[in-house]
Protein backbone atom coordinates (compact mmCIF):
# COMPACT_ATOMS: atom_id res chain seq x y z
CA UNK A 1 0.00 0.00 0.00
CA UNK A 2 1.30 3.53 -0.98
CA UNK A 3 1.34 6.40 1.05
CA UNK A 4 1.52 8.67 -1.59
CA UNK A 5 -2.36 9.58 -3.15
CA UNK A 6 -2.77 9.21 -6.48
CA UNK A 7 -2.80 12.91 -7.59
CA UNK A 8 0.65 13.15 -6.07
CA UNK A 9 2.22 10.46 -8.62
CA UNK A 10 2.17 12.43 -11.91
CA UNK A 11 4.15 15.52 -11.98
CA UNK A 12 1.93 17.87 -13.20
CA UNK A 13 2.41 22.15 -13.43
CA UNK A 14 -0.19 22.60 -11.02
CA UNK A 15 1.02 20.21 -8.87
CA UNK A 16 4.11 22.59 -8.45
CA UNK A 17 2.18 25.29 -8.33
CA UNK A 18 0.60 23.97 -5.64
CA UNK A 19 3.81 22.44 -4.02
CA UNK A 20 5.42 26.50 -4.17
CA UNK A 21 1.87 27.63 -2.45
CA UNK A 22 2.42 25.18 0.35
CA UNK A 23 5.77 26.47 0.86
CA UNK A 24 4.56 30.09 1.35
CA UNK A 25 2.08 28.47 3.59
CA UNK A 26 4.92 27.03 5.67
CA UNK A 27 6.86 29.70 5.26
CA UNK A 28 4.12 32.29 6.96
CA UNK A 29 3.46 29.60 9.64
CA UNK A 30 6.90 29.50 10.66
CA UNK A 31 6.86 33.45 11.06
CA UNK A 32 3.19 33.29 13.16
CA UNK A 33 3.94 30.42 14.26
CA UNK A 34 1.45 27.92 13.42
CA UNK A 35 1.75 25.13 12.27
CA UNK A 36 0.90 23.35 8.63
CA UNK A 37 -1.71 21.16 10.72
CA UNK A 38 -3.44 24.46 12.12
CA UNK A 39 -3.23 26.28 9.10
CA UNK A 40 -4.92 23.07 7.00
CA UNK A 41 -7.78 23.25 9.61
CA UNK A 42 -8.93 26.65 9.15
CA UNK A 43 -11.38 26.94 6.25
CA UNK A 44 -10.12 28.92 4.02
CA UNK A 45 -6.61 27.56 4.07
CA UNK A 46 -8.35 23.98 3.51
CA UNK A 47 -10.68 25.24 1.08
CA UNK A 48 -7.90 26.51 -0.82
CA UNK A 49 -6.08 23.16 -1.14
CA UNK A 50 -8.85 21.19 -1.79
CA UNK A 51 -9.98 23.63 -4.95
CA UNK A 52 -6.68 23.59 -6.07
CA UNK A 53 -6.55 19.49 -5.96
CA UNK A 54 -9.75 19.80 -7.93
CA UNK A 55 -8.23 21.63 -10.49
CA UNK A 56 -5.64 19.93 -10.75
CA UNK A 57 -8.10 16.45 -10.91
CA UNK A 58 -9.86 18.48 -13.94
CA UNK A 59 -12.81 19.10 -11.34
CA UNK A 60 -13.41 22.50 -12.38
CA UNK A 61 -16.63 22.91 -11.45
CA UNK A 62 -15.43 21.64 -8.02
CA UNK A 63 -12.34 23.87 -7.90
CA UNK A 64 -14.13 26.94 -8.58
CA UNK A 65 -16.92 26.57 -5.85
CA UNK A 66 -14.23 25.84 -3.53
CA UNK A 67 -12.01 28.52 -4.60
CA UNK A 68 -14.82 31.00 -4.18
CA UNK A 69 -15.55 29.49 -0.99
CA UNK A 70 -11.88 29.89 0.46
CA UNK A 71 -11.74 33.92 -0.67
CA UNK A 72 -15.30 34.41 0.90
CA UNK A 73 -13.54 33.07 4.14
CA UNK A 74 -11.03 34.79 4.41
CA UNK A 75 -7.20 34.17 3.47
CA UNK A 76 -5.24 35.71 5.02
CA UNK A 77 -2.32 35.55 2.72
CA UNK A 78 -1.86 37.38 -0.15
CA UNK A 79 0.10 34.93 -1.83
CA UNK A 80 -2.78 32.31 -1.29
CA UNK A 81 -5.77 34.94 -2.39
CA UNK A 82 -3.89 35.30 -5.39
CA UNK A 83 -2.96 31.70 -6.12
CA UNK A 84 -6.88 31.08 -5.84
CA UNK A 85 -7.88 34.13 -8.39
CA UNK A 86 -5.26 32.78 -10.58
CA UNK A 87 -6.39 29.52 -10.87
CA UNK A 88 -9.96 30.74 -11.02
CA UNK A 89 -8.85 32.67 -14.23
CA UNK A 90 -7.71 29.73 -15.56
CA UNK A 91 -11.27 27.83 -14.76
CA UNK A 92 -13.16 31.24 -16.55
CA UNK A 93 -10.74 31.42 -19.36
CA UNK A 94 -11.23 27.74 -20.34
CA UNK A 95 -14.91 28.15 -19.89
CA UNK A 96 -15.22 31.07 -22.30
CA UNK A 97 -15.85 33.67 -19.27
CA UNK A 98 -13.29 36.15 -20.85
CA UNK A 99 -14.36 38.97 -18.59
CA UNK A 100 -14.47 37.04 -15.46
CA UNK A 101 -10.98 35.92 -16.35
CA UNK A 102 -9.62 39.62 -16.83
CA UNK A 103 -11.13 40.64 -13.41
CA UNK A 104 -9.80 37.66 -11.61
CA UNK A 105 -6.33 38.36 -12.66
CA UNK A 106 -6.80 41.66 -11.87
CA UNK A 107 -8.22 40.97 -8.52
CA UNK A 108 -4.56 38.83 -7.90
CA UNK A 109 -2.68 41.06 -8.84
CA UNK A 110 -4.70 43.86 -6.24
CA UNK A 111 -4.55 41.27 -3.98
CA UNK A 112 -0.50 41.03 -4.06
CA UNK A 113 1.22 43.18 -5.73
CA UNK A 114 3.86 40.80 -7.11
CA UNK A 115 1.96 38.36 -9.09
CA UNK A 116 2.40 37.24 -12.51
CA UNK A 117 2.28 34.82 -14.25
CA UNK A 118 5.18 32.49 -15.40
CA UNK A 119 6.41 32.88 -18.47
CA UNK A 120 5.20 29.46 -19.75
CA UNK A 121 1.59 30.61 -18.23
CA UNK A 122 1.42 33.59 -19.67
CA UNK A 123 2.28 32.03 -23.29
CA UNK A 124 -1.01 30.33 -22.73
CA UNK A 125 -3.21 30.72 -25.78
CA UNK A 126 -6.54 30.49 -23.73
CA UNK A 127 -5.20 32.88 -21.33
CA UNK A 128 -2.24 34.61 -21.70
CA UNK A 129 -3.92 37.01 -24.27
CA UNK A 130 -6.53 38.25 -21.48
CA UNK A 131 -3.80 38.22 -18.91
CA UNK A 132 -1.74 40.89 -21.23
CA UNK A 133 -5.53 42.95 -21.00
CA UNK A 134 -5.79 42.87 -17.51
CA UNK A 135 -1.84 44.51 -17.13
CA UNK A 136 -2.87 47.50 -19.24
Amino acid sequence: MTLIPSWCRTPRPLQTALALGLVALLSACVTSQTSVVEASSRPAERALLDGLRAYDEARYADSERLLNYSLGQGLSSATDQAAARKTLAFIYCTSNRIAACEQSFRAARTADPRFALSKAEAGHPLWGPVYQNSRR
